[in-house]
């Protein structure tokens, strides 16, 4: 019996090798980038960013803000405004002209940190939410027998490593599968064999009858895991002719 190889190319792809299984390709090529560990963002380090990134802004405009209510030119300015309305020179409303101004200007810091969150979250739904969520879609449908899915984040993380290690998984399980099949094969060849000894060979009736079963009970476990066998979608690659 001829057992899968797994190994690695010069590309760093992952190789499995079958020369026994039948339907499955000699050779099924598995795309496999390892981030490496000096060039890796990490979660950690991308979550601090985004959350400096929320707190530098309302810093600034808190700043700003408390800049502008603690100036002793707003306190001028009211008190001018009110001299101005005690001499007749201008109405009611012109007197709150320095606070409708630092309103005004607080509802664009508002709009300014706003527009700051929408970002950082837009870039945390692009760059950490849509992979876990594709992760989460390839795991459910590997899961439900299609191994023929992989998980492709382009990314230097620990999503990235995550995903490579999902799909090293799919290929081992697959490698496991496919050394299965191998023996599935074997064992039909074994029963037939066998079978045609029973039918040619003269054997005293019990030792017919106590074989008879042993290969029946073995029959109908290799079929049933010829029946898991079928159900699982392998991944592979048609190789191109030169």
């Amino acid at each position: 019996m001829k057992h899968g190889a797994r190994r690695h190319d010069n590309s760093g792809n992952l190789q499995l090798s079958d020369a026994g299984a039948v339907g499955v390709p000699r050779t099924a090529v598995i795309q496999m980038t390892i981030p490496s560990a000096a060039s890796s963002y990490t979660l950690q380090r991308i979550m601090i960013i985004y959350f400096l990134l929320i707190g530098a802004a309302s810093l600034m405009m808190g700043v700003e803000f408390l800049a502008d209510t603690q100036s002793k030119g707003i306190e001028k300015a009211i008190l001018v405004e009110f001299q101005n309305y005690s001499d007749g020179k201008v109405n009611g409303d012109e007197i709150f002209k320095p606070i409708q101004r630092l309103r005004s200007k607080a509802i664009l810091m508002i709009g300014v940190i706003m527009l700051v969150i929408v970002i950082v979250l837009t870039m945390f739904i692009k760059n950490i939410t849509e992979p876990l969520q594709h992760m989460i879609e390839t795991v459910r449908e590997i899961s439900a027998g299609d191994l023929s899915r992989t998980v492709r984040i382009h990314s230097n993380n620990e999503l990235a490593m995550l995903g490579t290690v999902i799909n090293e998984m799919s290929t081992n399980l697959q490698e496991i599968l496919v050394l299965t099949g191998n023996m599935c094969d074997t064992g039909r060849q074994l029963f037939e064999t066998t079978n045609d000894l029973i039918d040619t060979k003269k054997l005293p009736e019990s030792d017919l009858i106590a074989l008879k079963t042993a290969m029946d009970r073995h029959h109908s476990e290799v079929m049933m895991i010829t029946d898991v066998l079928a159900y699982f979608n392998f991944y592979s690659v048609e190789k191109k002719d030169a």
